[in-house]
């Protein structure tokens, strides 16, 4: 693997893991309280079972970017962390996915099964939860860009032992 490959890499780790940490900084921080009909309800991320699956995600990919940011990518261990990047990239989608769902119904609400959204009521928590979901999808991006270029290096290292 050559220099610049090896920066290119380290830089998507850097994003990737700056990424990840905004979005759980936002979402930790996401919190806003409504009174409706003379009750004080408060809306949390930590309400949400979604909302904490997303946050403990991102919490281990960034501790996965961190560790990995100072490997060598050489023959096995290259292979290792081409399989933690493939499982990385999938667990964030699955994360992100989930929230959007919960994120959709908070926004709309769902007339067919009788709730009410919520957005109206608590919009500081929901601007927290949509940024978190920005930050959380720009980590994605990056750690599939990362898949790929695991994929490229790995696959350099067959064709110059052929």
């Amino acid at each position: 693997m050559t220099l610049a490959n090896r920066i290119i890499i380290f830089l998507l780790r850097l994003l990737a893991l700056g990424a990840s940490v905004a979005a759980i900084v936002i979402m930790v921080t996401s919190h806003d309280s409504a009174q409706v009909l003379g009750m004080t309800f408060e809306a949390k991320f930590a309400n949400t079972p979604t909302f904490k699956y997303f946050v403990g995600v991102n919490i281990l990919a960034s501790a996965y970017s961190l560790i990995v940011l100072f490997f060598p990518t050489k023959n096995l261990l290259g292979r290792i962390i081409l399989i933690s990047d493939i499982i990385m990239t999938l667990l964030l989608d699955s994360s992100i996915s989930a929230c959007l769902a919960i994120a959709q119904v908070g926004k709309k609400g769902n007339s067919h099964a009788g709730w009410l959204p919520i957005c109206g009521q608590v919009p500081k928590f929901c601007d927290h939860v949509a940024g978190s979901l920005i930050a959380g999808f720009a980590a994605s991006i990056l750690y599939f860009l990362l898949l790929l270029c695991s994929f490229h290096n790995v696959l350099n290292l067959y064709s110059l032992k052929a």
